[in-house]
């Protein structure tokens, strides 16, 4: 089926869903339309943690003059020749050449100048001679050093454009810049680096019976965790994230906190909640008449009431469910690659946490024909599914090391089966 063709039109309120869309599906209708958003330009001190829009090359040599290596005396290297503890040879001092401090001294036979790591080599010298190898104290009016050891020609000083040479390239386009890449860029003189635009998220969160984060609920209430939860993600895939807009539920509240959402910035627009089977459950009507309803109803546990479509200007619209942990599976299969993309990220349809293969503690059962989103403990070199599978208990996100996923084509695995777990606490290889 061509990811770009599939229209949902059926209401699910009180009767089910009698077609879910395959994972694969859905992840095949993203793929098909992520394009990365456009280049801006950002200071060289913000770059890092950015992905870079274009190819850099150098525009300047680095370093731009010949430099020394260690602290010591700059000399031609073939004064040295010879020279050792028994037999110093006597050089005079015509100066001292400093980082950022020449000397103005041209070193001709029979002459040093005194020199510290990065300052100038002065003209006429090829060689530093380390400190340890010398012996300096004066003659009369003359400052003069003995070579207690040689050095050749051409050894411990740095040439121009040794670390980065003129026209060279200095980093890949597609690079999440790194503190070392941005410091080398830095070291260029570059001002403002070219970078793709982050993706801006903005939430809408759903429901009579949520109160905001920092409220204590009064009766009957429960706080709302999904726009924690949700930002979090969001700002580890490389998000900005708006501030989160509120509805409460029926038709006119949900249409009017939906087009607040429309009607903003973002490119990517998440709605948490009514979105499931219930009477209240009315988002999904919501998009479909503000623009298109692609998909609703995913084969995955617990994230199947996901929705997902686009408003008539194009931009990726998410219908995330309203129990914490279906929300949270439903962002780490959909919704984070599709930012991952957006942005530019490296590999963004892989997961980004290590991963480790265990052999399973217990049994894990899953039913074929869906997706499984398991909670998993790492103990004693073992994977052990967590007891629990209801999806509003976020708490068992906590006791989780991290998840794995069970294919649609699977039954499960018996104990000791090797099973994949990604792991919540360590980051992976950039996805």
């Amino acid at each position: 089926m061509d990811p770009e063709r599939r229209i949902v039109s059926e209401d699910v309120r009180m009767r089910g869903f009698r077609v879910r869309a395959e994972l694969s599906e859905a992840l095949a209708l993203l793929r098909a339309t992520a394009v990365a958003l456009p280049a801006e330009a950002v200071p060289v001190t913000n770059c890092a943690g950015r992905v870079l829009a274009d190819e850099l090359l150098a525009p300047i040599d680095v370093p731009g003059f010949r430099r020394a290596a260690v602290d010591g005396y700059a000399i031609r290297g073939e004064d040295s020749f010879a020279a050792s503890e028994h037999n110093p040879i006597l050089l005079e001092v015509l100066g001292t050449s400093l980082p950022g401090r020449p000397c103005a001294a041209v070193v001709s036979e029979g002459f040093a100048v005194r020199i510290t790591t990065g300052a100038p080599l002065p003209a006429g010298a090829d060689a530093v001679l380390q400190a340890e190898l010398a012996r300096a104290h004066r003659r009369g009016d003359r400052e003069v050093v003995e070579l207690l050891g040689t050095v050749a020609p051409l050894r411990h000083i740095g040439e121009v454009g040794e670390d980065l040479a003129r026209g060279r390239p200095v980093v890949p386009a597609g690079r999440l810049l790194r503190p070392q890449d941005a410091a080398v860029l830095a070291s260029l003189g570059l001002a403002d680096i070219p970078v793709l635009r982050r993706p801006r998220v903005q939430l809408l969160v759903t429901g009579d019976e949520l109160v905001a984060p920092g409220i204590t609920p009064g009766p009957w209430q429960i706080v709302d965790s999904n726009s924690v939860l949700l930002a979090a993600l969001a700002a580890r895939d490389g998000a900005d994230v708006l501030p989160t807009l509120r509805a409460r539920d029926g038709e006119a509240a949900l249409t009017a906190g939906f087009n607040d959402l429309s009607e903003g910035p973002a490119d990517v627009l998440l709605v948490a909640g009514a979105t499931s089977v219930g009477l209240e459950d009315l988002m999904p009507q919501v998009l479909a008449r503000a623009g298109t309803l692609e998909i609703h109803g995913i084969a995955v546990r617990p994230a199947s009431p996901t929705g997902i479509g686009r408003l008539h200007d194009g931009r990726r619209v998410f219908l995330l469910p309203g129990n914490p942990v279906s929300c949270l599976c439903a962002y780490e299969l959909l919704v984070g690659p599709w930012l991952r993309a957006l942005g530019g990220r490296p590999r963004p349809w892989a997961f980004p946490h290590a991963a480790r293969t265990l052999p399973l503690a217990r049994k894990l059962s899953s039913k074929v024909g869906r997706a499984d989103f398991v909670r998993m403990r790492v103990l004693a070199d073992q994977a052990e599914p967590i007891a629990t599978s209801g999806a509003s208990n976020l708490s068992s996100t906590v006791i989780a090391d991290g998840f794995t996923l069970v294919p649609a084509d699977s039954e499960g695995a018996a104990p000791g089966d090797p099973v994949t777990v990604y792991l919540f606490d360590e980051p992976g290889g950039e996805s």
